[in-house]
């Protein structure tokens, strides 16, 4: 992904926000060399949407629509000053474009936040003007020939040098320099702190100033003097001297849950009210910050290792949760080493982040789940970047050493298939994406058509119109599920037992339409691509209760004295 330190400057965190929609779940999005960026494309025409809409909505002007736009977002990380950059800089325009009845593609273009390269098409989210194109982009050029306050493509940097603005600008580059230090993957480490890789990603470290102790290792001396592990148990019972720990968890089983997977395993999400008008008040961007300085990840509130409440109607558990609820001796022994734009091909950049102590640690159960960036690109021609099955036979394989020299005897590995991408298309593509609700003026169709002309679509193999380029790739998603099921066939390793699990999707949509769910809400309605929050937790559902049948040492024994340590250290601390 992108890295937001070089973005954060060029046009506002509003434009990153939108950005990251279509650049994070692919597998590596560089610029492109028949548009000057794509993804500020992309963002400027959901954010003008956005302005006509709550003008459309409060029956309000264009300029208080960018004004109650700007009265939503937080102080925190200066998004409510950048935002006021932004209208400073390109208002005055918007407002005169926006007057003429033209839309958000011409005022982008106009603007020149869209280029359109020779030869290359005409790339639009709404439909083209009844006017030749070239012909209402120069009278549009026209109204917007009078220089504006501060004059595009300066930037920041031009709107800067305005004395009342100076004070305004050095706090946002504050802001940047310390607020949003996003860390590079060998830098993951427990935490205190919820964001940046914090305890939202793995547990909460109970005693930062040693680096001995974090969740998941064996206790040191039963934890009598004070709590090496984080789990919440700690001290010696005075009715018999012994310590709690040793009580407690001594032949109990006690193990972690370690996630290696991609933004869908680290939950991407968007929320849809930051892009529909009709949603919209200053309560819907409260977390904005905290999403931002998680990649727009809620680890927190995954399948596979997320600790909070569901915020859908599901009411399962995370895999870790689940675990948790087993074993008491379990808590706070989650990592969630996942990456947006993560494969097979790219994990040995941050594997190393995973943090497991062969002799220190308690075995752990690794789930490698790399479900999309092996067949999704954003190429015209996708299929040559897809992944091969002898690649990713030899990536998978170099990763499982790596677990083999680093994971603590008796642990155990599963590697996770990859799901049929053409239920996307299947369930989406005739309905409306959030930005079209309001005048049933944009579908999905429409969606992924305008992010495959930009190239920035997150998978054009499977967001397409192309029935034959969809069942391409989902036939080599077949492969490779079939390559890392053969691997777990013919491999075998020292320290863990090596697993394979289909994705087994038709089982989760099938529990999900018997709870009388609808099947397009399994997928995030803002990208179109990711599983929601409830697919996910269904997964997990499946993933306990399949591991539970086939494989119940995989868990660990159910720990008879849960009750008594909930009666003595009651939540254990919390995450």
């Amino acid at each position: 992904m992108k890295d937001p330190r070089k973005v954060f400057p060029a046009v506002s965190l509003l434009l990153l926000l939108i950005s990251y929609s279509s650049a994070s779940p692919a597998s590596d999005h560089r610029p492109r060399a028949s548009y000057s960026n794509g993804h500020v494309c992309v963002g400027c025409v959901l954010v003008v949407s956005v302005i006509e809409q709550l003008a459309q909505v409060h029956n309000s002007t264009v300029q208080a629509s960018m004004e109650r736009l700007c009265g939503y977002l937080p102080e925190k990380l200066s998004l409510k000053a950048t935002c006021h950059l932004v209208v400073h800089m390109f208002g005055p325009d918007i407002i005169k474009l926006l007057g003429t009845a033209v839309n958000a593609d011409v005022v982008c273009h106009t603007l020149e936040f869209c280029k359109q390269a020779a030869g290359q098409p005409q790339c639009h989210l709404y439909p083209l003007p009844k006017e030749p194109w070239e012909f209402t982009l120069e009278k549009a050029r026209e109204i917007v020939k009078k220089p504006s306050p501060v004059k595009y493509p300066g930037g920041a940097s031009d709107i800067c040098s305005l004395p009342f603005l100076t004070k305004i600008c050095e706090k946002i580059k504050l802001s940047i320099k310390y607020s949003v230090p996003f860390k590079d993957a060998d830098s993951d480490k427990y935490s205190i702190f919820p964001t940046l890789r914090g305890y939202h990603w793995r547990g909460r470290d109970c005693n930062d100033s040693d680096k001995m102790a974090h969740p998941g290792r064996r206790p040191a001396n039963w934890d009598a003097q004070y709590d090496s592990n984080c789990n919440g148990i700690w001290g010696v019972d005075p009715k018999d001297g012994i310590p709690y720990e040793k009580k407690f968890c001594e032949g109990s089983q006690p193990r972690g849950i370690i996630l290696l997977g991609d933004s869908a395993g680290a939950h991407f999400h968007i929320a849809p009210e930051w892009i529909t008008a009709s949603q919209m008040s200053w309560t819907s961007f409260l977390n904005l910050p905290m999403a931002l300085t998680n990649e727009l990840d809620w680890p927190q509130l995954s399948g596979a290792t997320g600790f909070l409440e569901s915020t859908s109607r599901i009411e399962g558990k995370s895999i870790y949760l689940r675990l948790r609820k087993r074993n008491r001796c379990n808590h706070r022994d989650y990592q969630n080493v996942s990456r947006n734009g993560a494969s097979s091909q790219n994990l040995e950049k941050f594997i190393e982040s995973l943090s497991r102590n062969q002799v220190l640690d308690h075995p752990a159960i690794v789930i490698y789940a790399m479900i999309g960036n092996d067949v999704c690109n954003g190429k015209v021609d996708p299929v040559p970047q897809m992944t091969t099955p002898e690649k990713l036979y030899s990536k998978v394989i170099k990763s499982l050493n790596y677990l083999n020299a680093h994971l603590p005897k008796g642990s155990h590995v599963i590697l996770y298939g990859l799901p049929d991408g053409a239920f996307l298309w299947d369930n989406l593509h005739d309905r409306y994406h959030p930005l079209g609700q309001l005048n049933k003026d944009v579908t999905y169709a429409q969606f992924f058509s305008f992010l495959s002309c930009l190239q920035v679509t997150p998978c054009h193999g499977w967001m397409t119109s192309n029935k034959t380029l969809r069942t391409l790739t989902s036939e080599r998603a077949e492969e490779l599920s079939n390559t890392l099921k053969k691997i777990t066939t013919s491999e075998k390793f020292t320290n863990f037992d090596l697993f394979y699990l289909d994705f087994a999707f038709q089982e989760i949509t099938d529990e999900w339409q018997k709870r009388g769910g609808q099947l397009w809400q399994l997928i995030e309605p803002v990208d179109g691509f990711h599983p929601s929050e409830a697919a996910l937790l269904l997964w997990a559902e499946y993933f306990w209760k399949k591991v539970q049948l086939q494989w119940p040492q995989v868990l660990g024994k159910e720990n008879p004295l849960n009750a008594q340590i909930e009666q003595v250290f009651g939540d254990q601390g919390g995450h």
